[in-house]
Parts: C-alpha cells; sequence; structure tokens
C-alpha cells in the first residue's frame, strides 16, 4: 500500500464514523478531489490528532484528527468519562458549559449524551454563558468534573474543549495524561455509547446562585458611583456582566451596541481579543461620546477583564492598562480593604504583586503559566496573570472570572472617584511606593510552529550574553524545573544592575505564539521623578525586546 493509499484509507474510515453531515461533506470533497492540493490538505489533517494536554484542547474547525469536530470531541469525552470512572466516579455529576462559538452547542450536547452514555449523570448549562459561570457551578453542584466548551479570545474558525475536575480547576498533570491515554484507546466511534436523552438540562438557578455570589467580592456600603463604557466583544458576557452590575447598584455600563451580542464570526474585530491592536477600536469610539470613568471589556467567554482609562495623551484620548497593572490595582484595593490569605501569580506576571504582598504582610506565592496553578495555591486570596485574568473570589469561582473582577475595578474606581483621584493616580502611588515595575511583550503569531521550535533551540544553545547592555546573571532553563516549580517549556532570564530586568520565554500553551516577557523596575525618588524613570523604563524595554529579538533569530 503506497502513502498515498494509507492516507485515502484513514481518510475513509473516518469519513465512515463522522455523526457531522458538514464535515462528512467537507471531508467526502477532499477525498473525492484527487488534485496535489487537496492531497496535501487531507496529508496535514491526517498528520496526527489535536493533543488533549493541560489547555484540554483547541484548534481550528473541520474535518478529520487535527481538527475540532463532533468526532474528536466525543472520543475526548469517551476518555474523559472512562478516566472518571477509573477513578471512582461511576454516577458523578458532569456539568457541561459553551459559548456561542460555531458548534459549541453541538459538542456540548455531544459531551452530555457520551456522559450519560458512559453511566455517569449529565447537565448542560441552560445556554452560551460565561465560563466562570461553568467553574462556578462545579463546586455549586458538587460534580465530579467539568467541561467548558470555548476557545476563548482565538480566532473566529477555531474552538476548544476545557476539562475541569470536581476541586472546580481546570486539570493539571497527570491528570491531563491519563485523559489523553483513555482518548487514545478509544478504537471507534461506534464503540462509544451515545443515547438521544437521559441528561438534565439546568434552568436559571445556578445562574442565579453565581449572581449572588459576585456580591461577595464587594465592600458592603462602598461607592457605587464609577460609569463605565462596556463591550462583550461578540461574546457572552453582556447579560451576565449587566445583570451583576445592576444587583449591585452601580450606574449601567453603556454597552458598544455593534459588538454587545455573542456572534460566532466576530465581524468588527480581527482577533476577539482585547490586547489585540483594533479590537478596542469601537469602545473607545463610543467612551468619547459618553465620557465615562473607564473602559470594560471581556473577551469572548468572558473570563478575562481588560480595562482602559482617560489619558489625553494616547491616541483618541484612552489607554489600555495592563494587566500587571490592574493585577496591582485589584491587589492594593484587597491591601486597603484588609484581606488576608495568599497572594499569587503567574510566573509571567509583574514582581509587583510580590512587593505589594511583602509591605501588606500578607502571603505570597509564584506559580507556573496558567490558572490551573494559580487556582491550586493554598490558601489563595487573590490570584492574577498578566493577560488579564484575576481570580478574586477563590471559594466561588477557582479560575480567572471577568465579571466579578470588573465589579471590583469598577469598586475601586468608584471609591478613587470619591476621593477626587483615579486608577492611573493610585498606579502612580504604586510606583514611588515600590518603584516603577515597567512591562511589556514581544509576541510572534507564527503559522509555522517550527519557527517556535526553532527559536527556543536556538536561545537555549546560544543563550544571550547581555541584553540592553546589561549582563544576564542568570538563565534558566525551565524545563528542569526549581525548587519552587515543576517543569515548563521556557527559558528565564535576570540581568545585573539597578534595574532588576527580567525576561521570561514561552511557547503559548493555546495560540500558535511564542511569547517574551520582559520587566525592568526603576526606582523612584518621587512624583516628581516619574516622568524621567517611565522613559528609561521605556528605553530598556525596547532594548531589551530589539535584543532578544535578534538573539531569537525572529
Amino acid at each position: 500500500m503506497t502513502q498515498d493509499d494509507d492516507l485515502l484509507t484513514r481518510a475513509r474510515a473516518w469519513l465512515d464514523e463522522d455523526p457531522d453531515q458538514e464535515t462528512r461533506e467537507e471531508l467526502a470533497r477532499l477525498i473525492e478531489a484527487g488534485t496535489a492540493g487537496t492531497a496535501d490538505e487531507l496529508a496535514v489533517r491526517f498528520s496526527g490528532t489535536l493533543q488533549f494536554g493541560t489547555a484540554g484542547l483547541r484548534g481550528e474547525l473541520g474535518a478529520g484528527p487535527m481538527r475540532m469536530n463532533r468526532s474528536v470531541v466525543i472520543r475526548a469525552a469517551a476518555g474523559l468519562a472512562a478516566y472518571l470512572k477509573a477513578k471512582g466516579e461511576e454516577g458523578g455529576l458532569v456539568v457541561i458549559g459553551y459559548d456561542a462559538r460555531h458548534k459549541s452547542a453541538d459538542f456540548a450536547r455531544d459531551t452530555a449524551a457520551v456522559m450519560t452514555g458512559a453511566g455517569l449523570r449529565a447537565a448542560l448549562l441552560p445556554r452560551p454563558l460565561p465560563t466562570p459561570v461553568l467553574a462556578y457551578a462545579i463546586r455549586h453542584l458538587g460534580a465530579v468534573a467539568g467541561v467548558e466548551v470555548t476557545a476563548s479570545h482565538n480566532p473566529p474558525r477555531d474552538n476548544g474543549y476545557k476539562v475541569y475536575l470536581g476541586d472546580g480547576s481546570q486539570i493539571v498533570p497527570p491528570a491531563d495524561a491519563e485523559i489523553a491515554a483513555e482518548i487514545a484507546a478509544v478504537r471507534s466511534l461506534h464503540d462509544v455509547p451515545r443515547p438521544e436523552d437521559g441528561w438534565e438540562t439546568l434552568g436559571d438557578e445556578v445562574l442565579d446562585a453565581y449572581l449572588e455570589r459576585t456580591d461577595a467580592v464587594l465592600t458592603p456600603g462602598s461607592p457605587r458611583t464609577a460609569r463605565t463604557v462596556y463591550t462583550a466583544m461578540h461574546g457572552v458576557g453582556k447579560d451576565v456582566l449587566t445583570a451583576a452590575f445592576a444587583r449591585a447598584g452601580f450606574p449601567p455600563p453603556a454597552l458598544v451596541a455593534e459588538q454587545a451580542d455573542p456572534d460566532p464570526d466576530f465581524p468588527t474585530v480581527a482577533f476577539p481579543n482585547p490586547e489585540e491592536p483594533g479590537a478596542m477600536d469601537l469602545a473607545f469610539e463610543a467612551a468619547r461620546a459618553v465620557a465615562p470613568d473607564l473602559v470594560i471589556a471581556n473577551d469572548p467567554d468572558a473570563d478575562r477583564c481588560a480595562v482602559a482609562v482617560p489619558d489625553p495623551d494616547a491616541g483618541g484620548g484612552w489607554r489600555m492598562l495592563r494587566g500587571d497593572e490592574v493585577g496591582a490595582l485589584l491587589a492594593a484595593h484587597l491591601v486597603r480593604r484588609g484581606v488576608t490569605g495568599v497572594f499569587a501569580e503567574s510566573i509571567v506576571s509583574s514582581s509587583l504583586l510580590g512587593r505589594i504582598a511583602e509591605a501588606a504582610g500578607v502571603g505570597y506565592e509564584e506559580t507556573l503559566t496558567g490558572f490551573k496553578w494559580i487556582a491550586r495555591v493554598e490558601g489563595l486570596r487573590y490570584g492574577y496573570e498578566e493577560a488579564l485574568g484575576y481570580c478574586v473570589d477563590p471559594e466561588g469561582v477557582r479560575d480567572k472570572d471577568g465579571v466579578t473582577a470588573a465589579l471590583l475595578v469598577t469598586e475601586l474606581a468608584s471609591v478613587l472617584k470619591e476621593e477626587g483621584r483615579s486608577l492611573t493616580d493610585l498606579l502612580d502611588d504604586l510606583a514611588v511606593e515600590h518603584g516603577l515595575h515597567a512591562t511589556d511583550q514581544l509576541s510572534v503569531r507564527v503559522e509555522d510552529l517550527g519557527i517556535i521550535a526553532s527559536a527556543m533551540a536556538a536561545l537555549r544553545e546560544r543563550p544571550p550574553v547581555a541584553l540592553a547592555g546589561l549582563t544576564v546573571v542568570s538563565a534558566e532553563d525551565l524545563t528542569k524545573g526549581t525548587e519552587a516549580l515543576p517543569p515548563t517549556d521556557g527559558l528565564r532570564y535576570h540581568l545585573e544592575g539597578d534595574y532588576r530586568a527580567r525576561v521570561i520565554v514561552r511557547p503559548s500553551g493555546t495560540e500558535p505564539k511564542l511569547k517574551c516577557y520582559l520587566e525592568v523596575v526603576v526606582p523612584v525618588a518621587g512624583a516628581d521623578a516619574l516622568p524621567a524613570a517611565r522613559a528609561t523604563a521605556a528605553e530598556l524595554l525596547a532594548a531589551v525586546k530589539r535584543d532578544l529579538s535578534e538573539a531569537a533569530g525572529l
């Protein structure tokens, strides 16, 4: 049998099992076309299988084992069911949520059918809802696991499959490898029972309980006067966030109408991610019309929260705050309220959180990237990650939550407003007290994942000896792990000098990107010294970015 014959045999076998008419027709066209181009496309789609890891599954929609489709999801659900039963959870409840992307509802129903057929109980959330509602529902309902069908802020052509266990946290090793092994053991979809019914579709009781819980993140009697413009970025956040704001007594957010309702095609943005260039343009246009105190954005599944503030020096009069800035602001707000417990962040986030925690006498811990690690910190009270993720109520949601984060930052803006101050004033205070912690990111999106592997290999083989004229005093290969961290694919550099500069390089776990996280800390003698400190930090970050890009061959 030739290689082409083998490819066609595997494609036809996949076609025979595919339960989805749309992807069946797509694959049949590729098989029948018989041209060189379609043969290449078939080869790509059957070059392996989407790998199930700690981020679950995520990929482009389409037919074949290297795409997201019902066949892949059914296998993933069957593997998860087998894993749960092997852990003694026969008859346990699996709760399933989904966003408004293409095929999300189908993938959620398939998961419910597989769980039911495997002897587990399944409950579907009533409609597309934010990911934090699913994370809350797991613990609220006493489930043994949860599944969220979402690709978060990925492009429109993508979808994904995120798995939580009964503690309400996303999976970590070794659970990911054990589930992956069970998925690989599924021989044929014909062997996977999928009844037509038998699962529960929940009403609004869980959502109502979640909304009641959101009140707990605010201080009773606190000011609720800050006015906001809000964009849901064509996702599922609008109804839940506006309901939470109404319950809390904040002024109703002014909605960015063009992006308010779910639309799986995300027609007004190239990438539905508030961090991407241009994604916030419509929100800033709305803000210029109504002059609010701040702009808030969720990503499409509403587990992230972006914040922008008025800034006359910024183009258009509004400036996006970095995730590290919002992370520090929320920490300072919680400290001022006298909270206790542990503050945690990932290694790619600003070291400012550690300074704030130390000064306040609260615990502090650093974890690997991802809320699957942050949420597991013992005694966690607050956790954040620079990619706009904040966990402000870990007892309710052990994951990032863009709704409760929006409530808390709006409370902070209200408190400061009553004092005649702003979020930027508080950032200035933190810089004077702890030094200006300036961060930036070199993020390279690729079509060919080999570029990322080559860049990582180049840095491992020839580590930079200096960046921005600062000597690299330590170069850690994080694949070996450290005393505090388990192994991960990343590199960390510390630079000498007065600026406590740091660089971390890692492949993204959810997108085809190489991400490089940069930080410099510039001492600040007083408020008058802030402009000079910012200029110094900007020059240093630009030089580090340039030299690092050259060292990585990017």
